[in-house]
């Protein structure tokens, strides 16, 4: 059983909230516009191990350590993650083959600013977007995303809301 955090588009934001609603997290996922090297530092301090994509406005170290797409497996689960990909029935192009080929059952992005959790029935597909986690956006809420994947079964996925003022 393995504890995933999600999250995207930060955009250079820290929030220490992200750590101790990641605390028991066995891994944390960023699906892209990190901004600032830092927030990954931040997230390896948190949690035994951080997956991250570069996303449209990230440069620099960001882009030196995080490639645009990542495909790995956890728990049997086969994951993709990118920042732009589109979603069930409106997929980026080649996104639907790369899906199916792949046999990816949970697929990740950013983007939109916009918490999405939509299953694509034909593919069997769970896509999560969480939203954007940073202040820099039109999301009217900053979210982030937590579930389990046991077994080859993805469970108990929970939105956490963290406001979209700044709090000092």
């Amino acid at each position: 059983m393995k504890r995933i955090g999600i999250l995207s588009d930060t955009h250079s934001c820290w929030d220490a909230r992200f750590a101790q609603h990641f605390a028991d997290c066995d891994e944390v996922w960023h699906a892209g516009d990190i901004g600032d090297i830092s927030v990954l530092r931040h997230l390896e301090a948190t949690v035994p191990l951080v997956r991250a994509v570069s996303g449209n406005v990230d440069h620099g170290d960001v882009c030196r350590r995080c490639k645009e797409t990542e495909m790995f497996t956890v728990e049997g689960i086969n994951v993709w993650m990118t920042h732009i990909g589109g979603y069930p029935g409106r997929y980026a192009p080649g996104v639907k083959r790369l899906l199916r080929e792949n046999r990816i059952r949970l697929m990740i992005t950013g983007h939109s600013h916009i918490l999405k959790v939509l299953w694509d029935k034909e593919l069997d597909v769970l896509h999560i977007n969480p939203g954007a986690a940073g202040y820099q956006g039109w999301q009217k809420e900053r979210t982030l995303v937590r579930l389990v994947l046991d077994a080859g079964e993805m469970r108990d996925l929970e939105v956490i809301e963290l406001g979209k003022k700044r709090i000092e």
